[in-house]
């Protein structure tokens, strides 16, 4: 085991041992989401898989830029937005496999992929004068929600079948925080700037600690009972800004790539823990 970590190390970090560190660090981070009730499970957990979003954008990203076929890479995550989405919407609105206190998993990482893909497709077609086709992929994702709104507003009939049009088929950025639109705006930045690296970090880790720690924090302390110490022991998804760091740590190689095992492990470990988390409430109650 410490001569594969040390392997991944040397001369920087490929695109696998990137995706590595970030899985790990989402496995923490989902221990302590799907475990807080135990009151075992300590806060450093979550604080660690702040991390774990960003470097997965980025890996993303360069994921996208490099793939020789970008439909099929596309597919694959559209795939499991749509499944993982489905489940989540029955979940949701029909109370469906929900955990005796009414837990259920509100992951939505596959959603802001399939938002961002199709968005960057669209910054490529603007900057190949495409300007229909590039405007379209590129704001329509931003305003679906708007519009979805709009139209049950308008329709209220239509609100359940527009719910989950806008869960499965036509994802929507929403409240959800793997699925926000700094997320999404986070996706952006770092596709913009992938071909200068630092300016690329930069620019995240600006926008991360701007948005996560400066405004949360003009909001937060108008808050009762506000302490300073709360940004960095409730507020804390600013932590992110650290995955800059292992950003510059890039040497630009693939790795050993280990696609399918990404693919299938994301949706499985989410459900895995959810299962164990429903025995051990039922244990406990």
């Amino acid at each position: 085991m410490m001569e594969k970590l040390k392997t991944y190390f040397q001369n920087g970090l490929s695109g696998t041992a990137l995706k590595m560190i970030a899985l790990v660090l989402m496995v923490f981070d989902h221990i302590h989401y799907f475990f807080s009730f135990t009151g075992l499970v300590p806060e450093w957990f979550s604080m660690l898989g702040r991390l774990s979003a960003p470097l997965f954008l980025f890996c993303m990203v360069e994921g996208f830029s490099h793939t020789h076929n970008r439909k099929k890479y596309f597919l694959k995550i559209y795939l499991i937005s749509v499944f993982m989405n489905g489940l989540l919407f029955f979940m949701q609105f029909g109370g469906i496999l929900r955990r005796p206190d009414g837990f259920f998993p509100m992951n939505g990482m596959m959603t802001a992929f399939t938002i961002l893909i199709v968005m960057f497709q669209g910054i490529d077609w603007l900057g190949q004068k495409r300007w229909a086709k590039g405007m379209a992929a590129l704001f329509l994702p931003i305003v679906w929600p708007i519009l979805a709104n709009l139209l049950i507003l308008i329709l209220p009939k239509l609100e359940t079948p527009t719910a989950l049009v806008a869960y499965t088929v036509l994802p929507i950025w929403n409240s959800n925080p793997d699925a926000s639109l700094p997320i999404i705006i986070t996706g952006v930045l770092l596709y913009l700037f992938r071909k200068k690296r630092k300016v690329q970090v930069c620019v995240f880790s600006a926008f991360t600690f701007l948005y996560f720690f400066v405004c949360v924090w003009h909001f937060a302390s108008a808050l009762p009972g506000f302490a300073w110490s709360q940004m960095f022991t409730q507020y804390y998804e600013w932590y992110g800004v650290i995955a800059g760091l292992l950003m510059l740590c890039y040497n630009g190689e693939r790795g050993s790539g280990h696609q399918k095992f990404f693919y299938v492990f994301y949706p499985a470990h989410i459900y895995l823990l959810y299962a164990i988390s429903w025995g051990v409430y039922l244990l406990l109650n």
